[in-house]
């Protein structure tokens, strides 16, 4: 049960309903990994918001930083980020309203090593830049078997010059099964009908819609810019808000209650 886990004793966890939270926890502390399938977000869920009270890059940040990009395009980045992050974050808008405008983690290792170590799809949804994505996690060595991304991939002309984005395009507000309905993904997890969701955006909430047979999901947001303004919309959203939390603790301490402590010990010592 949800007061079993000591984790959710922080001070930075804010629960609106304990007890569903607690009634959740103890469906997926029943099912097991054998039923369980996590499906997150990437910038600032999986990777952090600041540091040392400075603000971490994104993907688009990194790639918008690196030397080899030009003035010419930097400046439309810049012009691009100026003109859709007051509307991605503004919570006086409803998804329907922005829809036409639109540093890794402390315990990050084990969270990753944790879900592969005992085969647990972790299925990350992201509306930034898939390929950087995936070097960042080859580079920590945690981008195990066990993970399927859907993001933005980068296209290149027979030159090798950025020309474009491969597919559609992934935004905050159609991260859900519509955009990979062709992929089979979820198909292919028939039993795995217990989900713990990660995100860190009311658009992250619909990241599990449309997924077949879903018997139990437990939402975890993390808040972490403009707190006092938005705390009380997570709140009634997400089961579990992480208010300014830089570590994957409290996710980490559920997956240690949710899984067979024999799988837990193995992976602690591999």
């Amino acid at each position: 049960m949800a007061e079993e886990v000591s984790t959710l004793m922080k001070a930075t966890v804010l629960m609106r309903q304990p007890g569903r939270v607690q009634e959740i926890v103890g469906a997926l502390r029943k099912g097991g990994g054998d039923r369980l399938q996590v499906i997150s977000d990437f910038d600032m869920t999986l990777s952090r918001f600041a540091y040392n009270g400075k603000r971490c890059p994104s993907s688009y940040n990194i790639l918008d930083n690196s030397k080899i990009i030009s003035e010419e395009c930097r400046e439309e980045l810049k012009a691009l980020l100026h003109h859709y992050y007051p509307i991605e974050i503004d919570p006086h808008r409803t998804i329907k309203e922005k829809l036409p405008d639109m540093v890794e983690w402390d315990g990050y290792k084990t969270f990753f090593n944790t879900l592969s170590q005992n085969s647990v799809p972790l299925f990350i949804f992201s509306a930034g830049v898939g390929d950087i994505l995936e070097e960042i996690m080859r580079q920590r060595k945690v981008f195990h078997p066990n993970i399927h991304i859907v993001s933005n991939y980068m296209e290149f002309d027979e030159d090798g010059f950025l020309k474009g984005f491969k597919g559609q395009l992934i935004h905050t507000y159609n991260k859900n099964s519509s955009v990979c309905e062709n992929s089979g993904y979820f198909e292919q997890l028939q039993g795995k009908t217990n989900i713990l969701l990660l995100g860190d955006s009311m658009g992250d909430l619909t990241m599990a819609d449309g997924v077949p047979g879903v018997e139990n999901i437990l939402k975890i947001g993390f808040l972490n810019d403009k707190v006092e303004e938005r705390r009380e919309r997570y709140m009634d959203s997400y089961d579990i808000v992480l208010e300014k939390d830089e570590t994957l603790d409290v996710v980490n301490g559920l997956l240690q209650h949710i899984l067979p402590q024999r799988d837990w010990t193995e992976m602690q010592g591999s």
